[in-house]
């Protein structure tokens, strides 16, 4: 158990930095365990002034309580996370598992209280007699589906069985994860000489040779298994060997036997999460997390999913015969194998296109997409960001900027830490320090986003052109918790259903696409001079080359997330058996491997985050391809009059509404998959990309 002491900490001091961001200097891992027990203290003692009550419930001494509970959690949290995921080690790590169950625990204790479940469910059937604002309707909704769905109307002994799974899962999540980062430390693919470096271009080589810098291996080049490390070197190495090893390491993490094995943490896994579900009332879990979602059903999904697996099937088909036939036309005869697919697109899309990598990395300078990124919010809600330098950071990479909306006012921080080094985790993603409400003031959000960039050391960084498109999206979440306009906690920033949070993200990545955008910011990095018009016009004529891989790389890893989380009682979870079995009832070709195999699945074991929710970044797709039409309709992609209602009613709204009604009241309709379709290039109507 945590121990609590009562030495100066920083985490529980009132913020005194500017713009009251913690004082990371001053934090040192030894603060947070005091900094936990004194905040679960605090929250238990909230909670059972708001349960001692005689009062009948009301929404000012119940709800009200609630949001104004947990302050000192949430803050403390929230740093612990922020380090966890991004400057972690072995002490954070340990803590972290440590952690794990007590939070479940915590909150357990919190939902399944029978009492305060009670003042809340009675609120919730007698919301429409209070004379409640939308917001303040909402907000009790979300409460009592929150309260009700972690068990708070179950007798006692299923809520104590639930618990039981709910601490044990935290624990295997947490394994699961630092498994994976294990793994990933683990790999260095060292280059030894020329031979090693055939056919990577220099800015793969600067990368490599920073990695290899970071090791103390001075003079040689790494590949680790950073996705802005690893996938250059598919794309580019002449080495099919070195390729073949690499790829096996990077698909095998998490599988390869001993301490860090996956294998049995998804099983136990999935066999608590369809406990869990059926305790709740529900066949499985996928029937249970589905049904607070927008898709509602598990074969709403599976609808989806099929729709747009066919025309996929199709094309990831002509493209594997394309490739393949590359191969031939170069003398050689042996099969295309899915570590080969990367090296040979590169090619088949120079040959198509006259376009590579290599061509394109110089006009997309890290510092430059940057700016493109604020441009575009600049055009679209009058938003200013301006370099702070006053503020505390965890790291020396992370850079800081003030947000300002029209007229001046403040909107909130935004971190931006791009780099990838060894300890962080891999991927990228949004989070806060701190989240937007109005409940007892104007509490402006401090936004984070974190990415894995290779870092070219006295060279500006340069990336592809899915990097940038990263950097869009993961900013458009960003934008998402910035934009955020409401005033209670419970329905602020990105507190959405999991199958509309993508939208907000994947709807910005449409303005990196743009001519305006690019005409603007792709300039080369060493003569300031645009990209040109035809390599422009290549360029945009390629974005639909290689779409029917993307696609099934990422329907593959929606199916096998459904059908683990689609599994009854009593059967027994075969991570690999499982894998198989859905290629195979797919029709996958042997020579795509699943963007996220199960042992490394972190969206779905790390947690719960997107089990039985990963086909979201597909149903927002078909919210995104939609909701950019609206732009394109009215000829400008900046119409201020669209951008106006996209920021009341998707990134300023927060939960307010229900999701299919905040997008009808900026779109006027919900939307059908045929414009994701057009936007993958997997019409008929479309080049064959």
């Amino acid at each position: 158990m945590i121990q609590a002491n009562d030495n100066e900490n920083p985490l529980l001091e009132p913020p005194t930095a500017p713009f009251e961001v913690p004082s990371f200097a001053r934090i040192l891992p030894g603060h947070f365990r005091p900094a936990f027990a004194r905040a679960f203290s605090a929250h238990d003692a909230e909670i059972d002034a708001i349960i001692a009550q005689s009062a009948p419930p009301s929404f000012e001494n119940t709800i009200l309580a609630m949001e104004r509970s947990g302050l000192t959690l949430a803050r403390v949290a929230s740093v612990f996370y922020v380090l966890a995921g991004a400057h972690t080690n072995e002490t954070l790590l340990a803590m972290e598992r440590e952690l794990a169950p007590q939070l479940s625990a915590h909150w357990d204790r919190i939902y399944m209280n029978e009492t305060l479940f009670r003042r809340i469910e009675a609120l919730a059937q007698h919301a429409g007699e209070l004379g409640l604002t939308e917001e303040q309707a909402r907000v009790i909704e979300r409460y009592y589906v929150t309260f009700r769905r972690a068990g708070g109307g179950l007798n006692a002994k299923a809520k104590r069985r639930l618990a039981e799974i709910g601490e044990r899962l935290a624990t295997l999540g947490t394994t699961f994860s630092q498994n994976v980062l294990a793994d990933e430390q683990a790999y260095a693919l060292v280059l030894e000489g020329e031979p090693d470096l055939a056919g990577l271009p220099d800015f793969v080589r600067a990368a490599a040779r920073g990695a290899a810098d970071e090791r103390g291996l001075t003079g040689k080049h790494v590949v680790t298994l950073s996705r802005s490390s690893i996938v250059p070197f598919l794309q580019f190495s002449a080495r099919r060997d070195l390729r073949e090893k690499a790829f096996r390491a990077w698909i095998a993490r998490g599988e390869g036997g001993g301490e860090t094995d996956n294998t049995a943490i998804i099983a136990e896994m999935v066999k608590l999460r369809t406990e869990r579900a059926q305790l709740l009332g529900y066949p499985t879990f996928a029937h249970y997390r589905l049904d607070d979602s927008m898709a509602k059903t598990p074969e709403a999904v599976i609808g989806l999913l099929d729709a747009v697996w066919e025309p996929a099937r199709r094309r990831v088909i002509e493209e594997r015969d394309a490739l393949q036939e590359v191969i031939r036309a170069e003398g050689s005869n042996f099969p295309l194998t899915a570590a080969d697919w990367r090296y040979y697109a590169e090619k088949l899309r120079k040959q198509r296109f006259d376009l590579g990598e290599e061509e394109i990395k110089p006009y997309l300078q890290l510092e430059n997409v940057i700016a493109a990124a604020f441009h575009t919010a600049n055009r679209l809600f009058g938003l200013t960001f301006t370099p702070v330098n006053n503020v505390p950071v965890y790291h020396p990479d992370v850079r800081v900027w003030d947000v300002r909306g029209p007229g001046g006012r403040h909107i909130g921080l935004f971190f931006g830490d791009y780099f990838a080094r060894p300890s962080k985790r891999s991927g990228a993603w949004m989070t806060t320090m701190r989240d937007q409400d109005k409940l007892d003031g104007d509490v402006r959000p401090l936004v984070l986003n974190v990415m894995n960039f290779a870092k070219s050391e006295g060279e500006p960084t340069l990336l592809s052109f899915d990097d940038a498109r990263t950097l869009f999206h993961e900013f458009g979440h960003g934008l998402h918790g910035l934009l955020s306009d409401v005033t209670y906690p419970m329905v602020a920033g990105t507190s959405v259903l999991r199958d509309f949070v993508e939208l907000p993200s994947q709807l910005f990545e449409h303005w990196m696409e743009r001519p305006e955008i690019l005409h603007q910011f792709a300039v080369h990095y060493r003569t300031g001079e645009p990209m040109p018009e035809d390599l422009l016009t290549r360029l945009l004529a390629a974005r639909t080359f290689n779409q029917g891989y993307a696609t099934a790389e990422l329907l593959a890893s929606s199916f096998v997330d459904m059908d683990f989380h689609l599994l009854g009682p009593g059967v027994a979870p075969n991570a690999a058996a499982i894998e198989i079995e859905t290629r195979g009832q797919m029709g996958l070709p042997e020579e795509v491997v699943l963007r996220h195999r199960p042992a490394h699945f972190q969206h779905v074991f790390s947690g719960d985050g997107y089990a039985a929710g990963y086909y979201s970044y597909l149903w927002s797709e078909v919210l995104d391809a939609d909701a950019f039409s609206a732009f394109e309709e009215t000829g400008d992609v900046f119409d201020p009059a669209t951008a106006k209602r996209l920021q009341d009613f998707i990134y300023a709204a927060g939960g307010v509404r229900d999701p299919a009604d905040a997008y009808t009241r900026y779109r006027g309709r919900l939307p059908t998959p045929e414009a994701l379709l057009r936007r993958r290039g997997l019409t008929t109507e479309q080049p064959n990309g």
